[in-house]
C-alpha cells in the first residue's frame, strides 16, 4: 500500500489495529487510489476475527484535507459517475467493527466526511473541521450535507456548508460532532485507551449495537425499536452473552471469545 500505513497489532494489543493516511505532501488528500487502499485494508481487518476495533488517523498537520482537487478540476459528470472512489465510500458502510477517527489538524471536505463516516471521532485540541466545497463552486458529495446535518442539526450544518468556514475542536465537541477532545500530543494514546475499553466488550454485542445505532438514522422510531429488539434477542444466541452475565453474577471480569 502506497497511501496508507497499517500497524497491527497496535501497541502490541491483539484486538486493535491502527490505519494511518499517508500522503503528507498533500495533507492526506483523498485520491481514488487512497480510498481504494483504505477500503481494502478495512475489509481485510473486518474479516480478521482477532481485530475488534480499528483506529483511523492522519498526521500532526492533517487528518485529511479533502478530496484531491487535481483529480477533479477538469472532470465531467460522467467522469464523476465512473470514478470508483464513490463506490469505496459506499463500502465503508459494510464494515461491521467499530472505527474510531483520531483527528489532529485539518479535517476538511472529504476529510471531515471520512471522519463522520467512522463510528465516533476523538479530536486533538488543535483539530479543525469544515465543508469548504462551496468556496470552489461545488457542494459536499460524500455525506457532508447528510451526516453533518444528523450530527449537529440543520441550522449549524447550513452555516458550515453555505459558508465553508472552519470550526475548531471545542466548537465541534459542543455541537456534537466530536465525542471527545484531548491534548493533541496525547491523541493516539487517548484513542488507544478508548479502543481498549471497546475491545474488552463482547464483540457480537458491539457489532449488533453499532448496527442498531446506525439504523436509527434510516428508520422511523417504531421500526428502529423493532430492529433494536431483534438485535437484543440475537445477543442471547451468543456464548459471550452467557459469559458476560455469568461473570457479572460471579463478580469477576468476563472473558469474551467473540462467539
Amino acid at each position: 500500500m502506497e497511501n496508507i500505513l497499517l500497524e497491527y497489532p497496535y501497541n502490541n494489543h491483539p484486538h486493535i489495529a491502527l490505519v494511518r493516511l499517508n500522503r503528507p505532501k498533500v495533507l492526506n488528500a483523498l485520491s481514488t487510489d487512497l480510498m481504494q487502499e483504505l477500503i481494502d485494508c478495512f475489509l481485510g481487518l473486518d474479516k480478521n476475527p482477532e481485530v475488534r476495533v480499528i483506529i483511523l488517523t492522519g498526521n500532526e498537520r492533517a487528518f485529511a484535507a479533502g478530496a484531491d482537487i487535481g483529480q477533479m478540476v477538469t472532470a465531467s459528470p460522467i467522469d464523476q459517475i465512473n470514478d470508483q472512489r464513490f463506490r469505496t465510500w459506499e463500502m465503508l458502510r459494510l464494515i461491521t467493527k467499530p472505527i474510531i477517527a483520531a483527528v489532529n489538524g485539518f479535517a476538511l471536505g472529504g476529510g471531515c466526511e471520512l471522519a463522520m463516516a467512522c463510528d465516533l471521532i476523538v479530536a486533538g485540541d488543535d483539530a479543525k473541521f469544515s465543508q469548504p466545497e462551496i468556496k470552489i463552486g461545488t457542494i459536499p458529495g460524500a455525506g457532508g450535507t447528510q451526516r453533518l446535518t444528523r450530527a449537529i442539526g440543520k441550522s449549524k450544518a447550513m452555516l458550515m456548508v453555505l459558508t465553508g468556514d472552519m470550526i475548531d475542536a471545542k466548537t465541534a465537541f459542543e455541537w456534537g460532532l466530536v465525542a471527545k477532545i484531548t491534548p493533541a500530543p496525547a491523541l493516539l494514546q487517548e484513542t488507544f485507551e478508548l479502543a481498549k475499553i471497546i475491545s474488552d466488550r463482547a464483540p457480537v454485542a458491539v457489532r449488533l449495537a453499532k448496527e442498531a445505532v446506525n439504523k436509527s438514522f434510516e428508520m422511523t422510531l417504531k421500526d428502529g425499536m423493532d430492529f433494536e429488539r431483534r438485535n437484543f434477542y440475537l445477543t442471547f444466541s451468543s456464548l459471550d452473552q452467557k459469559e458476560g452475565m455469568k461473570a457479572f453474577l460471579e463478580k469477576r471480569n468476563p472473558d469474551y471469545k467473540g462467539n
